[in-house]
C-alpha cells in the first residue's frame, strides 16, 4: 500500500480516539492479526470496487472500523494510488513560530533584493558638453 503518511496518520488518529471512547472497539483494535497498513489497503480496495473517486469521512471511518471488527475479511491486493486528505494540518506553536520566522526572513530578503536591484541599475550618462552649437530650424 502506497498511501500518503497524512492519510495513515488521519486514520490512526481516528481509530485511537475510537478505541479510547469505545471499550468494545478497543478489543477489536488490539487484535494481533490486524494492522494499519492492511486496514488502509482494505479501504482503498473498497473505494476502488465502489467506482467512486472519493468518500466522506464517515464512510472511510466505517470501513476502517469494519476491517477491525471482522475476523475473516479479504483485504485485497495492494493499491497504488494518490490519496488526498481534506483535513487541515494543525501546527504546534513551535512550528507556527518557525513559519513566521521563515516568512519574515523571505520577505526581508526579497525587499533587500529589490533595493539592491534599484541601486545597481546603471545611471544614465550625463550629457557631455561639446563646443558645437546645436543646429536650430531658424538657422537655415
Amino acid at each position: 500500500m502506497k498511501g500518503t503518511e497524512h492519510f495513515k496518520e488521519t486514520i490512526k488518529k481516528y481509530l485511537d480516539g475510537r478505541a479510547q471512547a469505545d471499550e468494545l472497539f478497543a478489543v477489536s483494535y488490539a487484535k494481533e492479526n490486524k494492522n494499519l497498513d492492511d486496514c488502509i489497503t482494505f479501504i482503498l480496495n473498497q473505494v476502488k470496487a465502489s467506482g467512486c473517486c472519493g468518500m466522506t469521512d464517515d464512510e472511510v471511518w466505517s470501513l476502517a472500523v469494519h476491517y477491525y471488527d471482522e475476523d475473516n475479511i479479504d483485504v485485497g491486493k495492494p493499491v497504488s494510488c494518490g490519496i488526498v486528505v481534506n483535513h487541515k494540518v494543525e501546527l504546534t506553536e513551535e512550528e507556527k513560530a518557525q513559519a513566521r520566522k521563515d516568512a519574515l526572513k523571505a520577505y526581508q530578503e526579497e525587499e533587500m533584493r529589490k533595493i539592491q536591484q534599484r541601486h545597481s541599475k546603471p545611471k544614465p550618462a550625463a550629457k557631455t558638453q561639446t563646443n558645437q552649437p546645436e543646429p536650430s530650424l531658424f538657422d537655415f
